[in-house]
Order: C-alpha cells, then structure tokens, then sequence
C-alpha cells in the first residue's frame, strides 16, 4: 500500500527555521507531484507549497513566498520544505500529500484531487 510519511516539525521562536520532509513508499515517487498543507485548530485546511514531478514548476501561497521554499531530490526520494522567517500564524499541523505528475494553477482549492496523504507533522511557532 501506499503510506506518505512527513517528518521535521517541532517547536521553534519566531524568526527562527526548521525543514520538513517527506517520503513515499508504494509509488514511483518521481512520477508524483508533492504537496503541502497546513491546517491549525478551528481553521480550514490551506495549501502552502506544490512541487512538479520533476521539481521544474513550485508554487507557493502567498502567505508563505519569499520565506518557505520547497525542493526535492528524486534520487533521494524526498521532497523537502524549507522554512524560514517563521511567524505565529505558521502554527498548524502540516501534511505531505502526492498526485500524478502536476500542480495545477489551482491545487489549492483541488484537495479531493490529491490521492495520498501522511499523518501531518506539527510545527509550533511560539511568539
């Protein structure tokens, strides 16, 4: 089966970084594109950041550009979320997810459309 698994979240000050990451098993990870959202206590689920198959399309929701960046290493298997400036409002639980080849110019709003998810990794900014 298919199991996505992120993993580098903790507790961190504002203006402080951490890196996420994210793997995949029972797929042919360079087939996929990745994803990450984020959803805090009471908030809807949001997306952060989207990465192309091949790494050669990012997207980033305007919250987050400038700050986060995403990547991945194909040979490695991971895709890997960067994060830097971290604000408060960055507090919420993040989850990897994967879909064949592409972010589309609105996988934001496409969430169903997303076939795999991890069991989300918690970053904590305290202020």
């Amino acid at each position: 089966q298919v199991q996505v698994v992120e993993s580098g979240g903790g507790l961190v000050q504002a203006g402080g970084s951490l890196r996420l990451s994210c793997t995949a098993s029972g797929l042919t990870f360079d087939d996929y594109a990745i994803s990450w959202f984020r959803q805090a206590p009471g908030k809807e689920r949001e997306g952060v950041s989207c990465i192309s198959w091949s790494g050669g399309s990012t997207y980033y929701a305007r919250s987050v550009k400038g700050r986060f960046t995403i990547s991945r290493d194909n040979a490695k298997n991971i895709v890997s979320l960067q994060m830097n400036s971290l604000k408060p409002e960055d507090t919420a639980m993040y989850y990897c997810a994967a879909r064949v080849n592409f972010c589309t110019t609105d996988w934001a709003q496409e969430e169903l459309l997303w076939a795999y998810w991890g069991q989300g990794t918690q970053v904590t900014v305290s202020s």
